[in-house]
């Protein structure tokens, strides 16, 4: 699913060669045609806003938004593990799922960082990809009402994720990470104590609630349902699930 390469490449840090490539990414964008008629409009403002603006004023938006504020972390795990000792085995878990997929890393990037993780998702067949990026549905959709507050033309990628996985996150699941700590990027004592705070959600420390085995698996795995049409086909090799841990290899139906 070559829109999932597009939307990787919208949540990079801008360059001039993303820039350059407006043209390129509308064309596959309208070509592979998977998105709906408001989310590909949606998308294509992005395309444009980026390719029309200053490169060095998109860049400081860019940090400003997804590596100065927590909240807008684009590293999965920060939502999931944040500091928590479940995170590095995570990491481990999610290289070994890119390694059994024959997909290897150019970039020095973290393999819980977003567009990294949709850059491999987009050498899926179109089922695994599906419900693949179906896992961080409750992510993707926190994100994208933190980035609507902020009025960010990044929502449309949120967007866009939401509808390609077809699934309906857990609205108390977003309602926790919802309220998260959400400073401005401007308030730096605000952000120091978000990132200094502990999260606890699914880590050692949470509640006896959240904290039972394989809690968040099943939660992520209610909101994973194949869309009709693509379920995965019998014997088409490993897929892969969110865990406890982190995103590992699942075979079977």
């Amino acid at each position: 699913m070559k829109t999932l390469k597009v939307l990787s490449a919208l949540l990079s840090y801008p360059t001039e060669e993303l820039l350059a490539a407006r043209g390129e990414l509308i064309e596959v964008i309208e070509r592979e045609g998977v998105l709906p008629g408001t989310e590909r409009a949606a998308v294509k403002r992005l395309i444009d806003g980026l390719a029309d603006g200053d490169l060095m004023d998109l860049q400081e938006r860019y940090i400003l938004l997804f590596d100065r504020t927590r909240a807008l972390s684009l590293h999965l795990f920060e939502h999931v593990h944040g500091e928590s000792r479940d995170r590095g085995q995570a990491m481990v878990d999610l290289i070994k799922v890119y390694e059994d997929g024959g997909y290897t890393p150019t970039v020095t990037e973290l393999p819980d960082f977003l567009p990294l993780f949709l850059e491999y998702a987009a050498t899926r067949s179109p089922a695994e990809a599906v419900e693949l990026i179906g896992q961080p549905a409750h992510v993707f959709a926190a994100l994208r009402e933190r980035l609507r507050k902020r009025s960010s033309p990044y929502e449309a990628v949120f967007a866009a994720l939401g509808k390609l996985s077809k699934v309906k996150p857990d609205a108390a699941m977003i309602a926790r990470l919802l309220a998260e700590p959400d400073p401005e990027p401007d308030d730096l004592e605000a952000l120091d104590a978000a990132w200094a705070e502990e999260e606890v959600l699914f880590g050692p420390g949470a509640a006896a609630e959240d904290c039972g085995k394989d809690t968040l698996s099943a939660k992520l795995r209610q909101a994973r349902r194949p869309a009709p049409g693509l379920e995965p086909v019998p014997g088409a090799g490993p897929r892969t699930q969110i865990t406890h841990s982190g995103i590992s290899p699942r075979t079977g139906a």
